[in-house]
């Protein structure tokens, strides 16, 4: 059974509205979600802040539908990129996610050799479906820029979320699967877009922060031998061996 993640949970003082928005996306069936924390590097003293801590949210975190485990909550830091230097280094720095704005014309054209670049370094791109259920002529550009993006990265290394703000604007994971189709994704890789890829970001940003990776050993069995061969043969068939 596949595990929905929503990786995108706008983050809000409003202690009260951000538990609901968490609440609802556990009843939804959403296993993992991330309460994103925004921060413009441009707009004067606004520094970057500690997240707080996600266990002060609930004394008792809500049930996913149909596990039988509580939701779990992370914490993600997105920095705006508004310079225009920002967008080569972003295929240098260490991120986790490229956040793609869907609510605007792009400025720009994807590119694949950068694209491509960034996809080789186990980087994901973003699309929030949220900006799309909000208004028309965002709907337009949020459909728009994610074909243009999808005909660069062909789909590959996608991750879809909500950016949701409040309860009203989240959707379940299976009709998130389908909108994907509208992105210009495939159906497979529309399901991969809210499971598998964002828990490959998840894993990416727990290995980059310990600076490790995981190596993974198995002992390989040894031959038999004469003697093993013999313990292993049954008694029945070894004393017809014995008399031959």
């Amino acid at each position: 059974m596949a595990v929905f993640m929503d990786l995108n949970i706008t983050y809000t003082t409003d202690k009260k509205r951000l538990q609901s928005v968490i609440e609802t996306a556990a009843h939804l069936g959403y296993s993992t979600v991330a309460i994103n924390y925004v921060v413009d590097l441009q707009q004067k003293k606004q520094e970057i802040g500690k997240p707080k801590c996600v266990l002060e949210l609930f004394d008792t975190f809500p049930m996913v539908q149909g596990k039988s485990r509580p939701i779990k909550v992370l914490n993600r830091l997105t920095v705006v990129a508004s310079d225009p230097s920002h967008f080569a280094a972003c295929m240098t720095f260490d991120v986790d996610i490229i956040c793609v704005a869907v609510t605007e014309k792009q400025p720009f054209f994807f590119k694949r050799s950068p694209v491509n670049g960034a996809i080789e370094r186990g980087v994901f791109f973003e699309i929030s479906y949220t900006p799309a259920i909000r208004d028309s002529t965002m709907r337009r550009y949020t459909i728009a820029n994610a074909i243009s993006l999808m005909e660069t990265c062909k789909g590959k290394n996608v991750i879809v979320t909500s950016g949701a703000e409040k309860p009203l604007e989240l959707r379940g994971p299976y009709d998130i699967a389908n909108l994907g189709l509208l992105f210009g994704l495939s159906e497979g890789d529309g399901k991969a877009a809210i499971s598998t890829n964002c828990r490959a970001v998840h894993l990416h940003g727990e290995t980059r922060k310990t600076a490790l990776g995981i190596v993974h050993t198995m002992k390989k069995d040894q031959p038999l031998t004469v003697r093993q061969e013999e313990e292993h043969v049954p008694p029945s068939k070894r004393a017809k061996i014995e008399t031959v």
